[in-house]
């Protein structure tokens, strides 16, 4: 069973659930590991996310899954990535720092280009980061 590591709208209580996007197509639950960290820089698109990865950028905060392999194309559908298309976000693998060790994670970066006018979120945490601008704004 592969790990994701997930940082925006896929993260429990958001609008992309990973738990709730399981339920809908039937498929076996994830196991939330707990949180962890990669390096790099994270932007707001206004609804959602982007993360771009940066050796030398700060920890941006995300939860870690063990998930059934049928819900990666799921996941692959929310994120709007298609084999052989370009598109915003791309699925890697990456080494997620998880209770201080390395850990194989797939995750959904974007691209450098992607982020040239956008506001980046300084904290890396992009439930903390939404809230308090949603608050903001009401």
């Amino acid at each position: 069973m592969p790990h994701v590591f997930v940082y925006g709208t896929l993260r429990a209580g958001e609008v992309n659930d990973l738990n709730a996007a399981a339920r809908r197509h039937g498929i076996a639950a994830p196991t939330l590991l707990g949180t962890g960290t990669v390096s790099g820089r994270l932007y707001d698109f206004g609804t959602y996310p982007g993360l771009v990865l940066d050796a030398g950028g700060g920890p941006v905060l995300g939860d870690i899954y063990e998930i059934a392999d049928a819900l990666l194309p799921v996941l692959d559908e929310i994120e709007e990535v298609y084999p052989g298309q370009a598109t915003l976000f791309v699925r890697e693998q990456r080494d997620v720092l998880h209770h201080g060790q390395p850990l194989a994670c797939l995750l959904y970066p974007v691209a450098e280009a992607a982020v040239a006018t956008l506001p980046r979120i300084d904290s890396g945490d992009w439930v903390t980061y939404r809230r308090a601008r949603d608050r903001a704004a009401a």
